[in-house]
């Protein structure tokens, strides 16, 4: 099944004609006088009018309405760092979801560079062109000051969408999951597994919400994340605490919730059973979670779980945010992206779980007979219609 899927991919992407964006001209050039207006001489008047007042582009240019996704494929899927180059399929996919999504455009920017400060002088020398910036796939911890020191120089929106994206997804369907389980999130024990953008993103927007700091315990590569370690970057070491836990297994023992942002296959069976009542298994891994949901489901019947992947129940999937929250932002020219939108955009995702699925919705989802708020739909689907109208408002 899966080369029969990869040669599907591959032809998509490849015929009938490569790629999967194209330009095409927004007005009328069957005339010469129409030929005069879009280029010279007409154009002269437009950049007249942009040179005296910089806001006038927003009037007579695409820039209100165009966004950059920029990467340095250094952190590409699950992946890794496979360069700039093959990082491009998955830049123009993001492309097609602005588009499909919310009507913004895109030109995908894929930057061969040499470090942080190389990237951020690569944008800020493009970024007169957009109205936004959707920063992608750069590796941790560098995508945390690329982000920081352009959102401090540009005037318009910077979103690194592994972090927000991810982070607002995950929290909108953790706050359905724990209302269903009956638990607060100010009491919860939380695990993250996986210690870069999105795992440390998702747990500051998470304490933000009301979650307790000291009862997050974040895993990388070499274990839990604790005060005694001395190999920790100020990101990680954000949330280092006094604790004798030193594995995911120990980490695990007793704790309310499992975030896994991370690779595949990480969780045993045993592990599960460790857990408190009633847990929360957030496995986002892909196309392989942390653990498979139907060894999950079969080990305990007391979860609820989610993935990253379209095949199951509870798909979290960034893309319930961020064409919405750019729609939102461009749409009132907003200067940034800041925590509070974030938080409102948790909150409308998490509304719209509750409220009747329109039909159109299960004739896009055939196959997937529950579709009401509970333990199999804590989040609304990427084809839900009314994500176009109740999140980007949010956003500005």
């Amino acid at each position: 099944m899966g080369e029969i899927l990869n040669q599907a991919a591959l032809e998509y992407h490849a015929k009938p004609k490569p790629g999967k964006l194209s330009i095409q001209i927004t007005k009328s050039t069957e005339t010469q006088r129409d030929l005069s207006l879009a280029y010279t001489p007409g154009v002269a008047e437009p950049v007249r009018r942009i040179a005296q007042n910089e806001d006038a582009a927003y009037q007579y240019t695409g820039k209100g309405n165009l966004v950059a996704v920029i990467t340095d494929g250094t952190a590409v899927l699950g992946l890794g760092n496979v360069g700039p180059l093959a990082s491009k399929p998955v830049m123009e996919g993001k492309a097609v979801l602005f588009k499909r999504f919310a009507d913004i455009d895109v030109f995908d920017i894929e930057i061969n560079s040499d470090g942080p400060q190389s990237l951020i002088d690569t944008v800020m020398r493009i970024s007169p062109t957009f109205g936004g910036i959707n920063l992608e796939d750069i590796k941790a911890p560098e995508c945390f000051e690329v982000e920081e020191v352009l959102k401090e120089r540009l005037d318009i929106p910077v979103f690194h969408d592994d972090q927000h994206g991810t982070a607002v997804t995950i929290a909108a369907g953790l706050m359905n999951a724990l209302e269903l389980q009956e638990k607060k999130l100010s009491e919860v024990i939380i695990v993250c597994l996986g210690a870069g953008a999105a795992g440390i993103a998702s747990m500051r927007l998470l304490i933000a919400m009301g979650a307790t700091h000291d009862n997050i315990f974040m895993v990388d590569r070499q274990g839990v994340v604790h005060s005694d370690r001395d190999d920790l970057n100020i990101y990680k070491a954000q949330f280092a605490h006094k604790t004798n836990k030193r594995t995911l297994q120990d980490a695990l023992k007793d704790a309310d919730v499992f975030i896994g942002v991370s690779g595949s296959n990480l969780v045993t069976a045993e592990m599960l059973k460790s857990m408190a009542p009633k847990p929360v298994i957030f496995a986002l891994s892909n196309p392989d979670p942390e653990i498979h949901p139907d060894l999950a489901l079969a080990t305990r019947n007391d979860l609820i779980m989610a993935t990253g992947r379209s095949d199951y129940p509870n798909q979290v999937n960034n893309v319930l945010c961020f064409p919405f929250l750019f729609r939102g932002a461009l749409d009132v020219r907003a200067r940034h992206i800041n925590q509070e939108m974030l938080i409102a955009a948790v909150e409308g995702i998490r509304s719209l779980a509750k409220e009747p699925v329109p039909e159109e919705v299960f004739k896009a989802y055939v196959g997937h007979a529950i579709m009401q708020f509970g333990p199999k739909y804590i989040l609304p689907t990427p084809l839900d219609p009314r994500l176009i109208t109740r999140i980007p408002p949010l956003g500005g």
